[in-house]
């Protein structure tokens, strides 16, 4: 990162209180919706004197840096203004802005997105309250999708392994201060995009606990008309670089096993699975197998029953066509895809399971059968599909199932006896 041109303090920071909470903003090209962004943070509830403002100029040409100065100079909130040249990309200012933080806590702020006006109050409180060092506060998307799994109910801890807090990983989050200075933590400038997910990922995994408030819009995340979003910049080759320093981190502080797999399914659905969707059929068969060759490093070393259990039968058949390497199978899959073809649901009695049979499911070429079955709640054709109940493992219950299937298998073999002697008369 360059070293900063130019620094402006509207107060002396150094001789007033810690505050509670630094807001940290990094801002490139961020006009006009650095203004909101900004009053937002003034009409905080916390007040001006629990709070400062760190804001990093990362070589904005539209001014930004001289729209951030402005504010600092009439501002009630401390604030600092820091302009360097352009980093390329948001993990430099926003390191920056870490090492000039002052507050218990820092909150990463986007220069696009804004505040609700309860927002730090309630995060601090939350955090103060059940002693955690990361707490989420819901987020609502304004011209753009934003997770929605996670914000079903507010929690004091949250489990990482059985609650989907593993689906929002953005820097946007309230982060205890301390916890980063003790772990020496920091945004990978390496990575140009993801940096955010590894950063919080390592925060849930290293840090004494997570936090979830629910019950308010604490932050709204902006889509630009113009496009300029960053997490829509990059080819795919970075995408893999994610994905690969994702794993690498699950797997440094989680030993195999379902705990393990449960984390797993973020980087596996979320980072490489948009890879192997329909929009491949478009590229150069040079591009596909590319991309199957980065992949085939993370599938050997990750992917496992356990994982493949956890999802959608539609994303296990292209993950599993992935770490076999049979591109030709995910290419004619992704065309039922495309053409939205519904499969049909076949349901077995013994022992109970459900089966989403693409056109691929009876082909000689099929991928295992375990494939296809339904492990996590579906929907096809508008229609909710359950992974049917397991059957409870008492004695009586598998003499039982055993005398069922020993009855079963006699019918069937009596029945094909018949066929046959029909044929040869």
């Amino acid at each position: 990162m360059d070293t900063a041109e130019k620094s402006q303090n509207n107060q002396n920071n150094q001789n007033d209180p810690t505050p509670d909470v630094s807001v940290i903003i990094g801002a490139y090209e961020a006009m006009p919706y650095l203004v909101r962004c900004l009053e937002s943070v003034e009409a905080q509830t916390i007040g001006a004197g629990r709070m400062e403002i760190v804001a990093v100029d990362d070589g904005s040409t539209d001014g930004t840096g001289e729209y951030l100065e402005r504010f600092a100079a009439g501002t009630a909130i401390p604030t600092r203004v820091v302009r360097q040249a352009n980093s390329g990309g948001p993990s430099g200012p926003r390191n920056l802005g870490l090492k000039l933080a002052r507050g218990r806590y820092v909150f990463f702020l986007d220069a696009d997105d804004y505040f609700g006006e309860e927002a730090l109050e309630r995060l601090v409180a939350m955090a103060d309250r059940a002693g955690t060092d990361v707490v989420l506060g819901k987020i609502v998307g304004v011209d753009r999708g934003a997770p929605k799994s996670m914000w079903k109910k507010t929690v004091e801890r949250a489990d990482l392994y059985t609650s989907n807090i593993k689906f929002t990983l953005s820097a946007q989050k309230l982060f205890r201060r301390e916890l980063l200075v003790r772990l020496g933590m920091s945004f990978d400038e390496q990575l140009k995009t993801g940096e955010d997910a590894l950063f919080t990922m390592e925060a849930y995994l290293r840090g004494g606990g997570v936090s979830v408030v629910a019950d308010y819009t604490c932050y709204y995340l902006v889509g630009r008309e113009d496009g300029n979003q960053a997490t829509k910049r990059g080819s795919h080759t970075l995408r893999f670089d994610s994905a690969r320093a994702l794993t690498g981190l699950i797997a440094a502080h989680v030993p195999p096993g379902p705990r393990r797999d449960a984390l797993m399914v973020r980087p596996f659905v979320i980072t490489l699975l948009p890879q192997f969707g329909p929009g491949l059929l478009k590229l150069p068969p040079a591009v596909q197998r590319e991309k199957m060759a980065l992949a085939a490093p993370l599938m050997k070393a990750y992917w496992t029953p356990g994982l493949a259990s956890r999802l959608k039968v539609a994303e296990r058949i292209r993950l599993t066509c992935v770490a076999r390497g049979r591109l030709d199978l995910l290419l004619d899959f992704l065309r039922v895809l495309r053409d939205k073809r519904q499969p049909e649901v076949v349901r077995r009695r013994n022992p109970p399971r459900i089966y989403l049979t693409y056109p691929q499911f009876r082909r000689a070429r099929r991928l295992p059968r375990g494939t296809y079955q339904v492990t996590v709640t579906e929907w096809v054709g508008g229609e909710r599909v359950e992974p049917p109940k397991p059957v409870p493992h008492t004695p009586l219950v598998r003499r039982a199932a055993r005398k069922a299937r020993r009855v079963a298998g006699r019918a069937r073999r009596r029945l094909r006896k018949a066929v046959r002697a029909r044929r040869r008369t």
